[in-house]
């Protein structure tokens, strides 16, 4: 595998371009590009996911254990079964499977994250559900609320950068106003 290093620089222009070609063109990921997907989003967890991948396929690399994911996400008829498949199947968590499915379909879907449910004013719950039909139906509200964030006329992934980006500003300017110092509590 050649990677450009320029390219892959800009991780998140290489993963919605580069990766999200490959996905497409091939039918499933090399583990190279799933876990540049994992770093995207939470350089923390790659080794966890990594952990959980070989439990789920004993006796595979972790090469065949990402192919068999992302090649059962390509087969995959539709939005809900891919969600679906990532979270009952494979064990992930709604943020780390909604941003896998970002970079692979970013039409439809969105991350989920703090950032952005911060924004939004709520959705905050939605980490912390456990039954799959729950997690899908309040998912597609989330979804539609970052759709209708934002200026008019961007791509729902822009609109998710959008509400990262205020949401990150807001946060320094008011670690500015306090000095960056920690915030006062009352009691």
């Amino acid at each position: 595998m050649t990677i450009d290093f320029l390219r892959y620089y800009d991780l998140e222009r290489y993963l919605l371009e580069d990766v999200h070609h490959h996905f497409h063109r091939d039918g499933f990921l090399s583990a190279f590009d799933f876990f540049a997907i994992v770093i995207w989003k939470a350089n923390r967890a790659k080794t966890l996911i990594a952990r959980r991948l070989l439990s789920k396929c004993p006796g595979e690399n972790i090469d065949s254990a990402v192919s068999n994911l992302s090649s059962s996400l390509f087969q995959a008829d539709n939005p809900r079964e891919r969600l679906r498949l990532l979270i009952e199947d494979w064990g992930f968590h709604l943020p780390m499977a909604s941003a896998i499915l970002t970079i692979l379909w970013p039409d439809y879907f969105t991350v989920y994250d703090i950032r952005a449910c911060e924004q939004l004013g709520g959705f905050h719950k939605l980490a912390h559900c456990t039954k799959f039909d729950k997690i899908w139906s309040n998912y597609k509200l989330f979804r539609d609320a970052v759709g209708a964030a934002g200026p008019e006329g961007i791509s729902l992934r822009d609109k998710d950068r959008y509400l990262w980006g205020r949401s990150s500003a807001s946060q320094l300017q008011q670690e500015i106003a306090r000095c960056f110092s920690k915030a006062e509590t009352t009691s």
